[in-house]
């Protein structure tokens, strides 16, 4: 028998020893991005049978997508013509609401670390849209503040990003969406009182 012979029979051999996976529902993988049924139906399949509460993952699991999706809309539709990334809109948000913010609250603010904040910050002065102040009472601290142009920026963009805010929940009733809000504060307060990081 030639070598190669004798390597498949080792491997069918090797094979046919292997037992036999336990039945159960085959997803069949999409050559396309995932809808939100077929999301939920494939996680179902996954949990369900994990004795999890299902629901609590449905409901993070939603969040997390309806987040992502508002954040690549509004990307694409308003930031990305400014070549401006999505945590660089939210630094210079942070910074634009409370009039200046030192360094470390920024990156807390926007829930990035402090070494992803000083890229983005370069980022910011080079376009002559932030500047970095160090404080007079701590040199060791420094504090950002828009320029003339990053304020006229968020006056430009702020309006068109509110349209898309109010795009994206334009099929929900009124009180529907002061619901959702009143639901998505109670998580973020329940994470806040529990110490969790972020």
């Amino acid at each position: 028998m030639c070598r190669a012979s004798q390597q498949i029979v080792r491997t069918q051999t090797i094979v046919s020893r292997v037992p036999a996976a336990p039945e159960r529902t085959i997803v069949v993988m999409t050559d396309h991005h995932p809808r939100l049924v077929e999301t939920e139906r494939a996680m179902r399949e996954h949990v369900e049978s994990l004795g999890l509460d299902f629901e609590a993952a449905h409901a993070v699991s939603s969040i997390y997508r309806a987040a992502n999706a508002v954040r690549s809309y509004i990307w694409n539709e308003l930031l990305r013509p400014y070549d401006l990334t999505w945590t660089g809109w939210v630094v210079l948000w942070v910074v634009w609401i409370f009039d200046g913010m030192e360094t470390r609250h920024a990156a807390e603010a926007a829930a990035i670390s402090k070494a992803t904040l000083t890229g983005v910050v370069k980022t910011l002065e080079s376009r002559g849209w932030i500047d970095r102040v160090g404080r007079t009472d701590d040199r060791r601290l420094v504090e950002l503040h828009l320029t003339p142009a990053g304020r006229a920026l968020m006056a430009e963009l702020y309006p068109k990003f509110n349209a898309i805010e109010t795009k994206v929940v334009g099929r929900l009733s009124g009180d529907d969406t002061k619901e959702m809000t009143r639901s998505l504060r109670e998580i973020v307060t329940t994470i806040e009182e529990t110490g969790l990081p972020g």
